[in-house]
């Protein structure tokens, strides 16, 4: 797998859940963002938008998020402003049963946020006008970010 993407082979996938099951295919998708042409890309975004982002999120959410990062600020990605909208649909999702996976996936979000600001500042000979609005998206989001998961505990 190279550089980018090197450590997923350390993830025991098939142990981790995303909405429709085993996330034993989330390598596979991660992969074809990072490698595929536009389409292969937009369509491997779309099923895992569906799978670890909307409407709640999976363990293999958190597992997925700092793989996510990397595609984003990948220059090689072809759709670097999508895999920044999946992030902010991570952060904006919740698992009602499981809010250690909620917020466990939003910490996972916001560890992040230092790529999101240096995207979101690189000027445009750096970055396409999409990917630096879309990471100034996801840092408003990472600036306005509150949830009952994420509160602190008063304990």
């Amino acid at each position: 797998m190279g550089t980018v993407l090197g450590g997923m082979r350390n993830v025991r996938w098939h142990e981790l859940q995303h909405a429709y099951g085993s996330a034993s295919q989330v390598p596979g998708m991660l992969s074809r963002i990072a490698w595929g042409d536009g389409p292969t890309a937009g369509d491997a975004l779309s099923d895992l938008d569906r799978w670890i982002g909307a409407p709640a999120v999976f363990d293999a959410t958190v597992a997925a998020v700092p793989f996510l990062w990397e595609l984003g600020a990948t220059e090689a990605v072809k759709n670097r402003a999508g895999v920044l909208d999946l992030l902010a649909t991570i952060l904006a999702a919740d698992h009602a049963g499981r809010p250690e996976w909620t917020r466990a996936a939003h910490e996972a979000v916001a560890e992040g946020r230092s790529t999101a600001a240096r995207l979101a500042s690189a000027p445009e000979t750096k970055e396409t006008p999409a990917v630096r609005d879309a990471a100034a998206r996801l840092l408003a989001a990472l600036d306005g970010h509150s949830c009952a998961a994420c509160r602190p505990r008063t304990d």
